[in-house]
């Protein structure tokens, strides 16, 4: 005899046990409130993600707003300045200024961090060897680093000064004749770089001498073994494996010189005419050492200065992601 399913039969069937809820379609996931972890992650980078909106963020994009628009200081204050588009840029490009202050820029810059760091590195492989007065002097060389920078261009300002700063006096003594470092063209912007190396010796120091300090001995020692000696050493282990060190160091330096202001201001105010003029100090010159401010160009200038470091960040990080894919 054959059993006709019966409507109860079919339903339990249909849902598989009696009293159970039907099965979740497949591909439809449940939405689940957020866990007390995910909430402690969110609480972390809260004040991050504040920072970086009101000290990165919105600064950037009022320094591009500045820039498309022509802000005197009327338009400034009533907050009615017309929109000029890339005026401003064409102006800034177009300046007898800007090839000047783009060559300066780079001498400026190249020549500090090249310095800067050769000097630092050799400074870090010396005292990488412990020796009694070590520690005193590495202190010793980090006081320029300590001083405000207002002080140590000051300082630098007087020592260069034609008449009776201490290194014509030095230079007179081996025959030397005067010269004009701050007030001639030909030496204004010579001597602002010497300053700024100078000022940034010390940094270079401290980072590559920590870095060293991650490379075993054992290397060097076995390198010994082998009948290596120092300047082999240095090529053949020292500097490979301080890459990753030198390139972060050499890119902070970059951002460091390019928007130095305070100490090419304080000693040459960017003169004689335009000798010493950066692209930091022309941004700053049209804002405010002129006493008439033209905020649109040096935001304009400004900007092309962070285009710049933009640029030499992705390439270090394009750098970076070779190293680690080999």
């Amino acid at each position: 005899m054959t059993t006709i399913p019966t409507a109860v039969g079919t339903s339990r069937d249909r849902r598989g046990v009696a009293g159970t809820v039907p099965a979740t379609p497949a591909g439809r996931r449940r939405r689940h409130a957020p866990g007390p972890s995910r909430w402690a992650a969110v609480g972390f980078a809260a004040p991050l993600l504040v920072y970086l909106a009101l000290f990165y963020a919105y600064p950037l994009w009022r320094n591009i707003d500045l820039s498309v628009h022509d802000y005197t200081i009327r338009a400034f204050v009533q907050g009615n300045a017309e929109f000029v588009g890339l005026e401003k840029y064409a102006e800034v490009f177009g300046s007898s200024t800007f090839p000047a202050a783009l060559w300066n820029t780079a001498v400026f810059t190249i020549v500090s961090i090249v310095l800067q760091y050769s000097i630092g590195l050799a400074l870090a492989v010396f005292f990488r060897s412990s020796f009694r007065l070590s520690a005193v002097l590495r202190g010793m060389f980090l006081v320029p680093w300590l001083l405000p920078l207002i002080v140590s261009a000051s300082t630098w300002a007087w020592m260069l000064n034609s008449d009776n700063g201490i290194v014509n006096s030095v230079l007179a003594a081996f025959g030397v004749g005067q010269i004009n470092w701050l007030t001639s063209p030909d030496t204004a912007l010579l001597a602002v770089t010497i300053a700024n190396i100078w000022l940034g010796i010390p940094f270079n120091l401290v980072i590559l001498y920590s870095g060293l300090q991650n490379i075993p001995g054992d290397v060097y020692e076995a390198a010994s073994l082998d009948g290596a000696g120092a300047w082999k050493q240095f090529w053949s282990i020292t500097f490979p494996l301080l890459r990753p060190v030198s390139a972060i160091t050499l890119l902070l330096g970059l951002i460091y010189t390019l928007k130095v202001v305070d100490v090419i201001w304080v000693m040459t105010t960017g003169g004689p005419g335009t000798s010493s003029t950066t692209l930091a100090i022309w941004s700053y010159r049209e804002a405010f050492g002129t006493g008439q401010p033209d905020f649109s160009p040096a935001a304009a200038v400004g900007n092309v200065l962070i285009l710049i470091a933009l640029v030499f960040g992705f390439l270090y990080l394009q750098l970076q992601r070779r190293q680690e894919e080999s």
